[in-house]
């Protein structure tokens, strides 16, 4: 059972009118600043097994996504990418304006990473970026969009309502894609995901909202331009020589503007299967940059 201690700090940000997130301090506060959150219908909570493994050193701030995590959910019209943009942009500034300046290093996976790729703030020294949803152009292309549009086919047919979180927890466990996830994580994902309501658990990310947002996906990932990056960046990928559980993984070796790897026999969800390899290739990261 994966505990989640208790927030040294929180402090709330205003998105707009109606949306509001909490932000999380973890960690060693007098560390560097890593900025943490997740991918596309999850939450950052999730991710505890990966950094948990960071906190002596580093001053963690996570937060949720708009319409995940610790959020109540908003309107379906404003859950989408350039949104998300914007609310990163507004979460990143009230950081600072909460705990000063500092070294910063964002750490994302998935959704996130297009989200931060795609910002504007350039508050980052270094990012580090887990299986981030990259297109490359041409042959590739129509996989990627055909692989979109099935992803998003399938969250639409999700169960999104559970009579316990521990039914949730078992349904994961026949789910090939948490087929390889550490003890607990399948728990801790009904935990993290489901709220109570009158009929007994939902998925805090309505399935609606979560396949919306793999349909921009396929629409914003071949914007990304890794030649553009103002900042030294880790892209940790998956297995590419594994079949694909969520979008197709490329391999980045070619990329000369990125620092690439991937971990072996690790699938999209590489954070919940190897969190410890996962940990220690950021730590190796940060250390190359003289951040520690």
């Amino acid at each position: 059972m994966w505990t989640i201690p208790e927030p040294l700090a929180t402090f709330e940000v205003q998105l707009d009118k109606s949306t509001v997130t909490t932000v999380r301090r973890h960690g060693n506060a007098s560390g560097p600043r890593l900025v943490l959150t997740h991918g596309n219908g999850l939450a950052v909570d999730l991710y505890y097994p990966f950094w948990s493994l960071l906190a002596d050193d580093f001053d963690l701030m996570v937060y949720d996504l708009r319409n995940h995590g610790w959020n109540e959910v908003g309107v379906q019209r404003d859950h989408n990418i350039p949104t998300l943009i914007f609310d990163h942009d507004i979460i990143l500034d009230a950081i600072v304006r909460e705990f000063g300046e500092k070294t910063t290093i964002g750490v994302f996976h998935s959704l996130s990473t297009l989200v931060a790729l795609l910002s504007f703030n350039n508050a980052y020294s270094a990012l580090i970026l887990f299986d981030p949803p990259l297109c490359k152009p041409a042959a590739s292309e129509l996989e990627f969009i055909e692989a979109a549009e099935r992803t998003a086919a399938m969250t639409r047919r999700r169960t999104e309502r559970f009579k316990s979180e521990e039914q949730y927890a078992e349904v994961l466990a026949i789910v090939p894609g948490f087929a390889n996830v550490v003890p607990g994580v399948r728990d801790l994902m009904a935990r993290t995901t489901l709220r109570e309501s009158k009929e007994g658990y939902e998925l805090r990310c309505p399935r609606e909202y979560e396949a919306q947002i793999a349909e921009y996906v396929r629409s914003f990932s071949p914007l990304l331009d890794l030649s553009t990056l103002t900042c030294p960046t880790k892209v940790i990928g998956a297995d590419p020589t594994l079949p694909y559980a969520y979008l197709p993984t490329f391999d980045l070796s070619h990329a000369s503007a990125v620092d690439y790897d991937f971990v072996p026999q690790a699938s999209h969800f590489l954070q919940l299967e190897q969190p410890a390899h996962c940990a220690a290739m950021a730590r190796e990261y940060l250390a190359s940059r003289d951040i520690r």
